[in-house]
């Protein structure tokens, strides 16, 4: 036994020599901008000779030193955030040590915290300056996002991510969210608001600026951007009248209103909303556009921005653009099999003009950048004009219209004939000059994307001739014309069959007989589509593509309603047609249909 003592001894000295023994963290000056493995050593989690295995290793296949020390087992991937954000300069925060003042908590609603998983501690003395803990270095887009939307200048410091969730779980427990409707009721008894009631245009600048920063008015306007993110609304409107202000969600095409906020809190939301896109808070007689750009749950979403002033204060609209939600893929937009492989075989011709149309928010733009996604390659350059530009997409060149300063979509186009592109996207055919340069565009060897406000396809070749095409050019360029609509789709979790009455039927010309033992749905309503029966929506797609007899009969200048009924003859489905197939399918209901679509005039 007793020679066995020196071995042990020598066997645990040798152990101890394998595994570095953690020390307390150094001071920040000491690691902020050294070496990764230099850092990790200080801290006392890695031995000189483990960073040197791992640069060897990333000699031969390259890739980050740290990822390389995790897949190696020296390092947990806690250790390496710290190192991290440490090189950045970056303080460490021990959160199960801190007590967080009431005040402090109270800068952020709970969604707020649990969306961005932050931790606020503790507030300057100037009341300027949050220190924020994160779990995650490279969350800087975050505190970014935070200092929009709570104006304060944000100080980062990073917690451990047990630590971190230990932390939301004790001060903003996810069962414990506010609500709009609390908020409200706080604001109704603010006394800071409340006296600016009936003032009018008597509030000079200062006072604009602090009611936008109070913190009441933040966390209601943080919490109402939040929601409409997650409730996947298009647009957020607030709207001030002569005796109340509305705040109401545009979701699946439909507006629904929330519980509306006193009357006076619209001068505050407006400012707030105007110090967050960087507008101009002191100008309320003239509209104003802008731009707010947030990373909410890692997912980028632009809001942009519209302020109108009207007879009782600014009227403001949200319009929420989720690069997340949206599914730029031909394959998910709703055409139907047939439909798809007709519209691929007119995206892959060499030259001519596919003409997009429908009303204002009918996914327009979503479609034709479906489109020029699965055509963006490195052997293809493609040009777009837009006003705005809704969708930044890597590969594409894209130029935002400004007519004011003489940028007009015609302007564009001229230019763009001398930038080599294959594929054009105009965003809008408004006049004779744009339809003239689009018509040049496709005659020397383009094919060029545009979209036309009509009611159908066949009517979108007399809007070209209102605008004072030649018939020639529009026989010579255009390929087809793709008029489309947006219907809501029936909600899966609480579909249900029902037999619709007769009357029901007669709104869609259909009778008892016509429909034999088809099946019906419709959603009951449920909590996954907020009781409405509805969520998500669906494209219905009307083409028409020229043919020769087409052609002829618009060389002749037919009525619409002629070109209808050949089209139709020709194999073209009405948006009417396309959306019952969508009814039979049970995906839409006979409502939607009848809402979106419009009956055939006879010839």
């Amino acid at each position: 036994m007793t020679e066995s003592a020196p071995a042990s001894k020598e066997s645990s000295t040798a152990t101890a020599a394998r595994t570095p023994r953690p020390r307390k963290m150094p001071p920040i000056e000491q690691l902020r901008g050294r070496q990764l493995g230099r850092i990790l050593i200080k801290m006392g989690k890695l031995r000189r000779s483990q960073v040197l295995e791992a640069l060897d290793i990333q000699k031969e296949r390259r890739g980050p030193v740290g990822a390389i020390l995790v897949e190696l087992g020296h390092i947990t991937e806690e250790d390496l955030n710290f190192a991290l954000a440490a090189q950045s300069g970056m303080e460490v925060v021990d959160l199960s040590k801190v007590d967080v003042p009431a005040e402090v908590l109270g800068v952020m609603s709970s969604q707020m915290a649990q969306t961005y998983r932050v931790i606020p501690f503790d507030l300057g003395a100037d009341s300027k300056v949050l220190s924020l803990a994160i779990d995650n270095p490279d969350n800087f887009r975050a505190t970014d996002d935070l200092q929009t939307l709570l104006s304060y200048r944000i100080k980062p410091f990073l917690a451990s991510s047990t630590d971190m969730q230990n932390a939301l779980d004790r001060f903003y427990p996810e069962g414990e969210q506010e609500s709009i409707a609390g908020l409200i009721g706080e604001l109704s008894d603010d006394e800071d608001l409340a006296r600016f009631e009936g003032r009018g245009d008597s509030i000079d600048l200062a006072e604009l600026k602090e009611i936008a920063d109070l913190n009441p008015v933040k966390k209601l306007l943080n919490l109402v951007l939040l929601q409409a993110i997650k409730d996947k609304a298009s647009d957020i409107h607030f709207e001030p009248f002569e005796d109340e202000f509305k705040m109401r969600y545009r979701i699946d095409g439909v507006l629904y209103e929330m519980v509306p906020p006193p009357r006076y809190v619209a001068l505050a939301i407006s400012s707030r909303i105007k110090v967050m896109a960087n507008l101009d808070i002191a100008e309320r007689r003239m509209p104003q556009d802008g731009r707010i750009e947030l990373l909410v749950r890692g997912a980028p979403i632009d809001l942009r921005v519209s302020v109108l002033p009207t007879m009782f204060g600014e009227s403001v609209v949200l319009r929420v653009l989720d690069r997340a939600n949206v599914q730029l893929s031909v394959d998910k937009i709703g055409m139907r099999d047939d439909e798809l492989v007709a519209f691929r075989q007119l995206m892959r011709k060499p030259n001519g003009i596919i003409i997009n149309t429908g009303p204002t928010g009918c996914g327009k733009t979503t479609t034709l950048y479906a489109a020029l996604s699965e055509l963006n390659s490195t052997d293809v350059k493609i040009l777009t004009a837009e006003d705005p530009v809704e969708y930044d997409v890597d590969g594409l060149i894209q130029v935002q219209v400004r007519p004011a300063v003489g940028l007009t979509f015609a302007r564009s186009l001229r230019s763009f004939l001398r930038q080599d592109p294959d594929i054009i996207l105009v965003g809008e055919v408004r006049d004779l000059e744009t339809a003239q340069i689009s018509v040049q565009a496709s005659l020397t060897g383009h094919l060029v994307f545009t979209t036309l406000h009509t009611n159908d396809a066949p009517s979108a070749v007399a809007r070209l001739l209102d605008l004072g095409l030649e018939p020639f050019l529009i026989t010579a360029t255009l390929e087809a014309i793709v008029a489309q609509r947006l219907v809501r789709r029936i909600c899966t979790h609480c579909k249900a069959e029902y037999h619709p009455t007769e009357e029901q039927l007669m709104e869609l010309e259909l009778r008892p007989e016509d429909v034999g033992d088809k099946v019906f749905y419709y959603g009951k309503g449920c909590d996954y589509c907020n009781k409405t029966g509805y969520r998500g929506r669906l494209g219905l797609f009307e083409s028409m593509i020229l043919d020769d007899h087409l052609r002829e009969l618009i060389m002749k200048r037919a009525a619409t309603a002629i070109l209808r009924r050949e089209a139709i003859k020709g194999g073209m489905r009405t948006l009417r047609d396309v959306g019952l197939l969508a009814i039979y399918d049970g995906i839409t209901t006979l409502d939607e249909v009848v809402r979106e679509t419009i009956i055939e005039e006879e010839a």
